[in-house]
């Protein structure tokens, strides 16, 4: 992230300071992660420049999720993917109104991101998901579905939102990142992956550490990150499915 580029005026939130790439890939380096996804922060809106020249330095390490808008075409977005680009994201929350994603561009869009193996990344309130998810998968495309899906912190396992995420998860093509636990409203996290795996969802879990950490910068280390997955997942074998086998097959590692 660097300040010389504009910020987009419709952005939530910013980051605390700047962060390089080096910073990152030391970050990395320093807590034995050997490959790691870099998801476009909303700060940028669709101007995707920082991302692809931070994919370009780190060909082999790095992938990364693009923001685009709904008329961008099936070129377009195979140029994205020859840089490293293995998915669109929506980052829709905390947004007064949503997109109507069952009109032609939005189904277009999201038919190109399937033509493409590409997926389509999710930032939404669980329980706005309703609006959401079942349009896009009817599409056929991929779904990951950030930070837990978000789900309603006050209904918990019994929210909408939440049961939504589990019967994606039983009928496949839908993945949930395990990140950012602190911005689950605070909801016990445990009760979400245990659901996930109780719903047959261990093959589409993937981890993310979230880093670094925007508007929680000075309360979140990377290491406590890596340490909630040991605390959910204790078992060595399942871990490494959230850690090596199934980010290896979404991300193309």
């Amino acid at each position: 992230m660097q300040r010389d580029y504009p910020l987009a005026p419709e952005r939530h939130s910013a980051p605390a300071r700047d962060v390089t790439l080096e910073e990152y890939l030391a970050v990395l380096d320093a807590h034995e992660v050997s490959h790691g996804v870099l998801t476009a922060p909303s700060f940028y809106g669709a101007d995707n420049t920082i991302l692809l020249r931070a994919l370009a330095r780190a060909p082999t390490r790095l992938r990364g999720t693009a923001i685009v808008e709904p008329e961008t075409d099936v070129s377009a977005l195979a140029a994205l993917r020859e840089q490293g680009v293995r998915g669109i994201r929506l980052n829709w929350v905390k947004r007064k109104s949503l997109p109507d994603v069952a009109t032609p561009a939005w189904r277009k869009l999201f038919a190109a991101v399937r033509e493409l193996d590409l997926h389509v990344e999710i930032y939404l309130e669980g329980e706005l998901l309703p609006g959401v998810l079942p349009v896009i998968r009817d599409c056929g495309a991929t779904v990951v579905l950030d930070h837990f899906g978000c789900p309603d912190p006050a209904a918990g396992v019994a929210s909408k939102g939440l049961k939504l995420i589990l019967q994606a998860l039983t009928e496949g093509n839908t993945w949930v990142k395990l990140s950012a636990p602190y911005r689950l409203g605070g909801a016990d996290p445990q009760r979400y992956v245990d659901a996930f795996l109780a719903a047959g969802g261990l093959s589409r879990l993937v981890w993310a550490s979230d880093w670094p950490f925007v508007g929680h910068e000075s309360s979140i280390t990377y290491r406590q990150c890596q340490n909630w997955l040991k605390e959910w997942l204790p078992g060595e074998d399942t871990r490494k499915a959230v850690l090596v086998d199934n980010p290896r097959r979404l991300f193309g590692f």
